[in-house]
């Protein structure tokens, strides 16, 4: 498992080093290397639960103020 690790520590880097030449085709193909390779660690397998959770709150908090009911807070006047 350290070997993915060093993977992970590598992509990091690959897309510093892409940022820093101002590559931005290759930061984010890295970034997304590392990220899938978090994500396929023990430790990482959590993220993509706690992402959707966080986004369905953010979806019940604005949806009333987007769709305009009458009881929202800061609707349309």
């Amino acid at each position: 498992m350290g070997s993915v690790g060093l993977l992970i520590l590598g992509a990091i880097l690959g897309a510093f080093i892409c940022a820093k030449t101002r590559s931005a085709a290759g930061a984010v193909a890295f970034s997304l290397v590392a990220l899938v390779l978090f994500i396929g660690t023990p430790v990482g397998q959590g993220l993509p639960d706690a992402i959707s959770a966080f986004m369905s709150a953010v979806d019940q908090a604005t949806t009333p103020a987007l769709a305009g009911t009458p009881g929202a807070e800061g609707g349309p006047r």
